[in-house]
């Protein structure tokens, strides 16, 4: 995917942003989420409450954003990375299931501590419907001609599909006698299953490959 250089606004304005985040999951692992204030985020950051306010509207928010941080942008260069020969529904499907159940060894622990939140776990979920405006850029770059507005509607319904998959997971939490809190069902799947029907309206919507238009003639 094409991409601009950012200018030194831009470039300080991320380093912000990523200054809280990784302030408030630290505070957060350290002293349990519901300890932590705005304000010790802020401090931690080197920044001010206000300047805070600007960036994360919530603790939740940025400690969510930690985990999430850059996930949009993953899964759209896993789509446009995919072989010219894969199937566009497989594609993104493949892409959205890898980059929301295979968090990373780093963020393992952070997810751990998100599940055993509910206030956390709402904010979690809400972040799927972000992945639209990447996702919809990488789908008119991998098929070379995607209508655009088909593209926006395509992507929003996979955000939204994703985001109550997750939702769907999340509502499972419920506590263990030890006091853990598990999650029943696998979320591989029911990422698959949410969008799993959306993949013959990816495929008719993408211009026919000329790799798949091979394989047809030769099963004929």
């Amino acid at each position: 995917m094409s991409t601009r250089r950012p200018g030194l606004r831009e470039r300080k304005k991320q380093a912000t942003r990523e200054a809280l985040r990784v302030a408030a999951l630290r505070l957060a692992l350290e002293q349990g989420p519901e300890n932590v204030r705005v304000d010790d985020i802020a401090e931690a950051a080197g920044v001010s409450p206000r300047t805070y306010n600007n960036y994360f509207s919530s603790r939740e928010q940025a400690i969510v954003a930690a985990v999430t941080a850059d996930r949009e942008s993953r899964i759209a260069a896993a789509v446009t990375a995919r072989p010219a020969g894969v199937r566009l529904s497989d594609a993104v499907i493949d892409a959205v299931v890898e980059q929301f159940t295979d968090p990373g060894d780093e963020a393992r622990d952070a997810l751990l501590m998100i599940t055993a939140s509910p206030a956390l776990r709402e904010t979690y979920a809400a972040t799927a419907g972000s992945l639209a405006g990447p996702l919809a850029e990488a789908l008119v770059e991998r098929t070379g001609g995607m209508d655009r507005l088909a593209a926006e509607v395509l992507a929003a319904c996979v955000g939204t599909a994703a985001k109550l998959a997750l939702q769907s997971w999340l509502s499972s939490a419920g506590a263990s006698a030890g006091g853990l809190v598990v999650l029943s069902g696998s979320l591989p799947d029911l990422m698959r299953a949410a969008l799993s029907p959306l993949a013959p309206a990816l495929d008719a919507a993408a211009p026919a490959s000329p790799v798949l238009e091979q394989s047809g003639d030769d099963q004929r």
